[in-house]
């Protein structure tokens, strides 16, 4: 019996493209009507670029600095996109003639943005390049481009349990803080039980709006988790130590499901992947807010040995072509910024397939816990140079950036 897709025939197939451009053709060059159409809700939810200006800045501590932004209609945003708790930002900056992006978890409420405001909490990081020329440059009136809000961590009722174990370390509060309001505005339905771990007191970062936010609902619990006390006394209602497995049944309940949401640095990750295992929880509800981008690819277990110190990589955008010497240390993403080609990203963490690219010759390393990559991308050689390391000479075509 014939194959059924080798029995198709080709002619048909050209009439109907050839009928469709005639349709094309003479249809009118006036712009459809944007008014109460999908389209414009769309565009208001999803906009490739948002436009807005600093409109204040909170320190939190001596190395974190909250920013409250705000639309900036004289360059085209009169209004900024709703988001769900836990989304992120991407935030768009050159810096020293490079172009460079980073994704931020959004700090504020949701219901915030209805009425004009985001806020970003950005942490010094050391060497980080795009976190502390924002906490160095950005000042009341600033103008910032960004994205529209991204990302896979907020709560999804169908698939989450009606309670969420939120483990945070750090400024990975950021996204818990969003969701610990938007349960109290009654804009997410689930109990939040927040593990948030500091080093001690004085580097806890929204810990006023916290407690606000647990005067208003019984829905959000908030345990402190110091783990740099020395000889200091432990204050009333906090833990000591880490976040562990022993601290997750503690304070989980247990005569109903629950979800482990987790965002914090990627050491807290690497600890928390054995404590969360001994759980034997479902894997759906495990959840990680992504990684950001990963540093010093040789300390992972899995690095290949024998990696030159640098490689060349050669690059086509659209019609352009570019070759130029990369360090093995950086990811194929921080080497094309660094010799000035934009990449369209996001996430910086492999997840959201923004940069998504066809790797025509040489190898790269992707961490385990970074490759989102689907099967046929591993088939037909394509990567996210977010998180690929190259190993050899690489040659690769890259989609311009958006």
């Amino acid at each position: 019996m014939a194959s059924p897709i080798k029995s198709l025939q080709m002619k048909p197939f050209l009439s109907v493209l050839s009928n469709r451009q005639k349709q094309f053709d003479a249809a009118p060059q006036a712009a459809l009507p944007p008014a109460d159409s999908a389209r414009a809700l769309a565009k208001a939810l999803h906009p490739k670029r948002q436009y807005l200006t600093v409109a204040a800045v909170t320190e939190r501590a001596p190395d974190c600095k909250s920013f409250t932004l705000v639309p900036d209609p004289a360059r085209g945003t009169e209004a900024l996109a709703y988001f769900a708790a836990g989304k992120y930002l991407t935030v768009f900056e050159t810096i020293g003639g490079m172009p460079v992006n980073r994704a931020y978890s959004i700090s504020s409420a949701p219901k915030a943005a209805l009425v004009g405001s985001y806020e970003l909490t950005i942490k010094h990081v050391d060497g980080g390049l795009m976190s502390n020329y924002i906490l160095q440059n950005w000042t009341v009136g600033t103008p910032v481009e960004v994205s529209a809000p991204s990302g896979q961590f907020e709560y999804q009722p169908l698939r989450d349990a009606p309670t969420v174990i939120g483990l945070a370390g750090g400024s990975g509060i950021t996204p818990f803080v969003a969701l610990a309001n938007a349960i109290a505005d009654g804009d997410e339905d689930c109990d939040l039980v927040l593990l948030y771990g500091s080093r001690d007191p004085k580097s806890i970062l929204f810990k006023e709006e916290l407690d606000a936010v647990q005067a208003r609902t019984d829905r959000v619990r908030v345990v402190h988790v110091l783990s740099d006390l020395g000889r200091k006394k432990l204050p009333a209602g906090m833990e000591k130590g880490f976040l562990t497995a022993e601290l997750i049944r503690k304070y989980a309940p247990t005569d109903a499901p629950y979800s482990v949401f987790l965002c914090g640095p990627q050491q807290m990750y690497a600890f928390l992947e054995k404590e969360l295992a001994s759980l034997e929880l479902p894997r759906k509800y495990i959840r990680r807010e992504t990684f950001g981008e990963v540093h010093d690819p040789a300390s992972l277990p899995e690095y290949p040995a024998d990696v030159p110190e640098t490689v060349e990589i050669t690059v086509t955008v659209q019609d352009v072509t570019k070759t130029f010497t990369a360090s093995t240390a950086d990811t194929v993403m921080q080497a094309l910024e660094k010799n000035g080609v934009a990449v369209p990203a996001r996430c910086r963490s492999g997840e959201c397939g923004f940069c998504h690219s066809h790797l025509l010759s040489g190898e790269v390393y992707v961490p385990k816990a970074l490759d989102y990559r689907r099967l046929a991308d591993h088939q037909y050689g394509c990567i996210h140079p977010c998180c690929a390391f190259p190993l050899t000479d690489l040659v690769l075509s890259v989609p311009a950036a958006i």
